[in-house]
């Protein structure tokens, strides 16, 4: 009998097959590493010291125990793997269709729709043992390269301009085992939002909710959609997972403009309302709106009240037209939803709720864990600069692009991570005045790979992976580190920057730091940076 094909995999195959190929010699490797150790647990199994009559049951026993032996072996060292023994990464992706990921700055590949977060990295993470001493790169593991000697000539790429620091390290042991001017502070571009990650997570929690209300105010029956600083509100028809008036949610989509003004209408129907003068407050943040790189596709002026990011081209990610005024854009597909409910409504205007104003009506953005993988994901400009003001204002600063770049720099400084020539402008990277050090970039994976800090996580299942989600699903897609290499990306003109963590030959989980500046060739120093991730994946180096 003749089986027909599904339709799914034959659609999914061309994918399967180029990650198959890409993955095979990392697998290889790890079969051969592993068939010593095999043999000799199957002579033992197959060939026990007493001689007696071997029944055709145990031969088959032994046989089993041996495959499961190999195969464990191989996907031990190939990792990352989730709790389940199935790469997320693959089991999401490879049957997908093709599409692109988030784009970095300046770069095209929008897509609609809420990617998933990132997989988890957590089962290859270990214990630390505080040790932060440098260890003699120039040591090779038997038959292997040094690290400096596979590292230093990528480094040294045309492509990658006339400066550049790097900084690798153990994340099981915090050993640093190769740098190159990693103390040099540069411009790090969007690798500036693993910082923001780490002190938004350790400022608020990662179950951390923003939430956008409806008040009414009750002696002039004014009615104010008051801005909560939720980066995720949205007005699209579909957000799957929202957590409406205090309510969990299933955590898979965003806060809904439309079920807020839904709830909104049935509180006032039950009031005998039917006619509001509409008001919308943004009072929670201060300062300038707009970033001072100006008006750009890369990111909406700043507001504590914003649907959808004030996209204009129904994107969910990259660059895109916005909005001038995303408030007073969000305010006004309020009234239209409001009108939609039987509800009527003034022309919204800016104004500020009292004490004494009554909450209607509440949705709320997913847990903080879910919306800093987005982040890091999509390398989210709009989320970054929100986080920025979030924790300023947790820490008593102003919710500005001031008051949250010295809350950043407080909270990674009160973790004890390597500041020496630190310095933030903005949540998001696009200040070509923020500097960081690549050794500050290896710290902040480190500590949040530390099991003392679960909180931190995030920041780590939220990095883009090679071949696969964000930044980096169009990169690595023919190589053997596609899945392999998970990391953020970072670029600005002239900058040029990766900084993430990867598994290497020897099943080591690696943090890494590449800067690059003075570049001119933009491709040409991303694949530089990739060829140098990819042979820090392959490198059984000491």
């Amino acid at each position: 009998m003749v089986v027909p094909e599904l339709r799914p995999w034959r659609a999914a195959r061309p994918r399967v097959e180029r990650i198959a190929n890409a993955v095979r010699p990392r697998l290889a490797r790890a079969g051969a590493a592993a068939r010593p150790r095999v043999a000799r647990l199957t002579r033992a199994l197959l060939h026990p010291p007493r001689p007696r009559a071997v029944q055709t049951w145990q031969y088959t026993a032994g046989a089993a125990t041996a495959g499961l032996l190999l195969a464990a072996g191989v996907v031990t060292t190939a990792g990352p793997w989730d709790a389940d023994g199935q790469r997320t990464a693959e089991r999401d992706r490879a049957a997908a269709l093709e599409r692109t990921g988030g784009a970095d700055h300046g770069r095209s590949g929008t897509t609609a729709g809420t990617p998933r977060p990132a997989p988890s990295a957590a089962p290859v993470l270990m214990g630390l043992d505080g040790a932060t001493s440098a260890v003699d790169t120039k040591k090779a593991a038997p038959g292997g390269k040094p690290l400096s000697d596979v590292l230093r000539p990528l480094l040294g790429a045309s492509a990658l301009g006339g400066t550049h620091a790097a900084a690798v390290v153990d994340v099981a042991t915090g050993r640093r085992l190769y740098g190159t001017d990693a103390g040099k502070a540069l411009t790090p571009a969007s690798t500036t939002k693993i910082a923001t990650a780490v002190a938004a997570l350790s400022a608020l929690g990662p179950d951390h909710r923003f939430t956008t209300r409806a008040a009414l105010e009750p002696d002039t029956g004014e009615l104010v959609l008051v801005g909560g600083g939720d980066p995720t509100l949205t007005a699209r028809a579909k957000a799957a997972g929202t957590s409406r008036s205090g309510e969990a949610g299933s955590g898979e989509g965003w806060a809904g403009l439309r079920e807020l003004a839904a709830d909104t209408a049935k509180a006032l129907h039950k009031r005998g309302i039917r006619k509001v003068t509409l008001s919308y407050d943004t009072t929670l943040y201060s300062g300038p709106a707009l970033h001072p790189i100006g008006v750009n596709d890369n990111l909406a002026p700043v507001s504590a009240l914003m649907a959808d990011e004030g996209r204009t081209d129904g994107s969910s990610s990259g660059p895109a037209p916005r909005v001038s005024d995303p408030a007073k854009d969000a305010a006004g597909k309020f009234a239209g939803f409001l009108k939609d409910a039987g509800i009527t409504t003034t022309s919204p205007g800016p104004s500020k709720a009292s004490t004494r104003a009554q909450t209607l009506a509440t949705v709320s953005s997913p847990p903080l864990s879910e919306v800093v993988e987005r982040m890091l994901t999509n390398s989210d400009n709009d989320i970054a600069e929100a986080l920025a003001r979030q924790t300023a204002l947790t820490s008593g600063e102003p919710g500005s692009f001031d008051g949250g770049a010295r809350a950043i720099s407080a909270r990674l400084t009160k973790l004890g991570l390597p500041m020496s020539g630190a310095s933030f402008h903005d949540g998001s990277g696009l200040d070509r005045d923020d500097r960081l050090t690549a050794d500050l970039l290896t710290a902040l994976l480190v500590t949040a790979g530390d099991p003392g800090r679960p909180g931190l996580r995030p920041v780590l299942t939220g990095l883009p992976v090679a071949g696969f989600t964000g930044t980096l699903a169009d990169r690595y897609t023919t190589d053997s580190a596609a899945g392999v290499v998970r990391a953020k990306t970072g670029t600005l003109t002239g900058v040029n920057t990766l900084a993430g963590t990867v598994v290497d030959a020897d099943g080591r989980l690696l943090a890494f730091a590449f800067m690059a500046s003075g570049t001119t060739d933009p491709l040409g120093a991303e694949s530089a940076l990739d060829r140098t991730a990819t042979a820090l994946a392959g490198c059984g180096c000491g």
